[in-house]
């Protein structure tokens, strides 16, 4: 078993599908699409959740388990798409600093 063999079963439940994009969208456009596909993903995401613990809260939720998945999903995603932004941001830092 490899390092990432679990990692592949773990990310096909995560997926964070852009929206449908131009048929010649350009790059810059391409990746802006699929970081708007993203932070919509997880305002849906968040909004599961936020209904799902309200359910639990008033007693209106039988299944527990599933307003902690759905705060799980919210918060793995929330990481996945603060750390591409800051990807991002120092990708971006970097090309600055070249430029001087």
């Amino acid at each position: 078993m490899t390092p990432l063999s679990g990692i592949e079963g773990i990310s096909s439940s995560f997926t964070l599908a852009p929206p449908a994009a131009p048929a010649k969208a350009t790059d810059d456009t391409a990746f802006a699409n699929s970081v708007t596909g993203a932070i919509d993903e997880l305002r849906s995401l968040q909004s599961e959740s936020d209904a799902l613990k309200v359910s639990a809260v008033t007693g209106d939720l039988d299944d527990i388990h599933s307003a902690m998945i759905a705060s799980s999903r919210a918060a793995v995603t929330l990481e996945l798409v603060a750390a591409v932004r800051n990807k991002g941001v120092d990708a971006f830092n970097e090309i600055m600093r070249m430029q001087a």
